[in-house]
């Protein structure tokens, strides 16, 4: 089962400190123990935008914040690789081709940012597509897709299910709205409508939320579903991964 999980900087490192870094690695070389061949993406998080509001602030353009954000993404990818076994590369990939040679050999593949103007929602989405993954998870700080932004509308519905061309909809018109924060990107969600991949959608600040979505797809988020997805993937119809 191949899988990748696009963990956000604010989940992953919310504060400084090697805690919540150490629990998402244990996590994902548990699922390695268990046959999962994993492909993680790290977000920038706060970190990101504070550099980012700095340097803005000392008139950088777009292009040079958007490399600035990469290159927090990839120390938050180091800190996890420092948390990994051995097993793991010791450097975040630069692109999919590198990515992907990894999981070939079988090492756990840690990615930062890629390029300018694509987030790692993007990235993510887009690794699973390369890799041809089973299953792509989005480890979030909020619980999964809602219909308007739940931290400024008490009447927000969140979604346990929508279809990938749903999913599309709903975050083009989180996005049209000034101020609102959707847990997936327009990019990222147009990508996982092309390539038909199933996805989940969770709070991802217990790593054992992660655990359990990739082992029997139980858990508290949104399911984003193919188009043509039929009957439940084999690879959770048993204990066996």
């Amino acid at each position: 089962m191949k899988v990748v999980v696009s963990i956000g900087g604010s989940v992953l490192v919310p504060e400084p400190g090697a805690d919540r870094v150490a629990e998402h690695a244990a996590v994902i070389e548990d699922l390695i123990d268990e046959g999962c061949r994993i492909g993680a993406v790290i977000g920038g998080g706060g970190v990101a935008r504070e550099y980012i509001s700095a340097a803005r602030n000392l008139g950088a353009n777009e292009i040079e914040l958007d490399q600035l954000g990469i290159d927090v993404t990839r120390l938050n990818a180091r800190l996890l690789i420092a948390a990994l076994s051995e097993e793991s590369v010791t450097a975040p990939a630069l692109d999919y081709e590198e990515a992907s040679e990894a999981l070939r050999r079988d090492d756990i593949c840690v990615m930062g940012g890629v390029a300018p103007a694509q987030t790692t929602d993007a990235v993510g989405a887009a690794l699973a597509e390369y890799i041809d993954a089973d299953l792509l998870v989005y480890a979030t700080s909020v619980p999964g897709v809602y219909s308007t932004d739940p931290n400024e509308d008490d009447d927000a519905i969140k979604y346990d299910e929508l279809s990938a061309t749903e999913l599309v909809d709903v975050i083009a018109g989180l996005e049209m709205n000034a101020g609102a924060s959707a847990p997936v990107d327009l990019l990222a969600a147009k990508i996982i409508e092309r390539s038909g991949m199933r996805t989940i959608v969770l709070d991802g600040t217990d790593p054992d939320r992660i655990a359990r979505a990739v082992r029997h797809g139980e858990h508290g988020g949104t399911d984003i579903l193919p188009d043509s997805a039929g009957a439940e993937p084999t690879y959770w119809a048993s204990d066996d991964q």
